[in-house]
């Protein structure tokens, strides 16, 4: 982005406002000379109302100045994710924080006064459709970067067509450790399973103090990986993994799965799930009677494991890399502005989307709007701006951004919040 920042017309007017006020023979000076040289008549009360002007500027996080609102034939980013499916939900997320991201974009200039476009292509997060359209995008010069696919088996099985086609795949969403080993156009600013699951397991163990873990987990590619780094990590820390069951994605009855974990003896359930799926297990545990204290991955960290979840998600704890009451101004403007646009608090799909764009946007910008410039930009980016991890850059060996972070909650009334250090208790049936 660029550093100068554009005053909206409120601002403008007010400023023309007092600057007739003072009289039209003060002479009003360069805004590059020092605050000395600036005319020592001004009254205390505008001295005070241009301060808080100033501040309330820098606080809105402004747009770019000078960038009028983008016009003429578009700049194309392609997507593959789920806009029909059980990962629908996922899909909708991402589509809300496109067009915040798209907002912003387009109304600084977009790229190099070309508005950004998407082509969203319905995929359900399948990797025969995931292909197909991976072919699409490959053979429409008019696409300089891909975004997606939502899930690690999905776009690992179309990114032999990106790299083959030399056109950048963004899984931004993409937490497998072997997405971005498939050619040097695999990128993600998605925390790898090799880094987050020891996080987990950490929290599981070492935080919350427990040890005899019961493992439910989606039995894909990817669910299996992160259920092996779990166990691997939790074992390390001293934990026994008791038990382990995969179910299928389209599975709807645990509950044969939760008597053998109860029948295992654990101390805790740890959930790799997605949020419906996650949350359905928890209503059936809890109507088995399966009250152990749950923890989830952080993919369960979305407003529809609330909403399917209900009272069974009280009490459910689980990490996740991004959280709405993060008191940074870049998090709160975009969490204010989404909660005015679709009445409800934004998820950690949301924000990665909403980041994934403004990256896109910014390796477009300031290394060219072309499929050879944006390979070379996402290898050099700096600092291009995210409201998850405030700056981005890439490691260039690894392809993925560096800063590994998470944040433990729990659900408390409904809602989540951040979870204090208190002891993990038994849920309620």
């Amino acid at each position: 982005m660029a550093n100068s920042f554009r005053l909206p017309q409120w601002f403008s007017s007010l400023a023309s406002s007092l600057a007739s006020s003072l009289g039209s023979s003060q002479t009003q000076p360069h805004p590059s000379q020092s605050p000395r040289l600036l005319p020592n008549r001004l009254p205390r009360k505008f001295l005070a109302l241009g301060a808080a002007l100033a501040v309330a500027a820098v606080a809105l996080h402004l747009r770019p100045a000078l960038a009028a609102p983008a016009s003429g034939d578009p700049v194309w980013v392609g997507v593959s994710g789920p806009v029909t499916g059980q990962n629908a939900q996922y899909g909708l997320q991402w589509k809300r924080g496109f067009d915040l991201a798209l907002d912003d974009i387009n109304g600084d200039g977009g790229i190099k006064g070309h508005p950004l476009s998407l082509d969203f292509q319905d995929s359900q997060s399948d990797p025969r459709q995931a292909v197909a359209i991976a072919q699409k995008f490959v053979g429409d010069p008019r696409i300089l970067v891909e975004l997606g696919d939502f899930s690690s088996p999905a776009s690992m099985a179309a990114s032999p067509i990106y790299q083959r086609g030399k056109l950048i795949q963004f899984g931004f969403t993409n937490s497998h450790p072997d997405f971005t080993k498939g050619g040097d156009y695999m990128w993600s600013t998605s925390i790898s399973q090799a880094e987050e699951q020891p996080l987990l397991a950490d929290f599981v163990v070492r935080q919350l103090g427990l040890k005899r873990v019961a493992v439910l987990y989606l039995n894909t590619d990817w669910g299996r990986t992160s259920k092996d780094l779990f166990t691997k990590a939790a074992e390390q820390y001293g934990a026994k993994v008791v038990a382990a069951e995969g179910y299928q994605p389209d599975e709807k009855d645990y509950r044969s799965t939760l008597v053998r974990v109860r029948d295992a003896k654990p101390d805790s359930l740890v959930l790799i799930s997605y949020a419906p799926d996650g949350a359905q297990i928890v209503r059936q545990a809890r109507q088995a009677g399966v009250t152990l204290p749950t923890i989830g991955a952080s993919s369960l960290y979305s407003p529809k494991f609330l909403e399917l979840g209900g009272a069974a998600a009280e009490g459910v704890h689980l990490d996740s890399n991004f959280f709405p009451n993060d008191p940074r101004p870049e998090v709160q403007r975009f969490v204010t502005r989404y909660r005015a646009k679709y009445q409800q608090e934004p998820d950690a799909f949301a924000a990665r989307a909403y980041d994934a764009l403004l990256v896109t946007a910014t390796v477009l910008r300031e290394f060219g709007a072309s499929r050879e410039a944006a390979r070379k930009g996402f290898a050099q980016v700096k600092d291009a701006p995210s409201i998850v991890f405030g700056k981005v850059a890439f490691d260039p060996q690894t392809r993925r951004v560096a800063q590994a972070k998470n944040v433990h909650l729990i659900v408390r009334q409904g809602q989540f919040v951040v979870w204090q250090g208190d002891a993990p208790k038994v849920a309620a049936k």
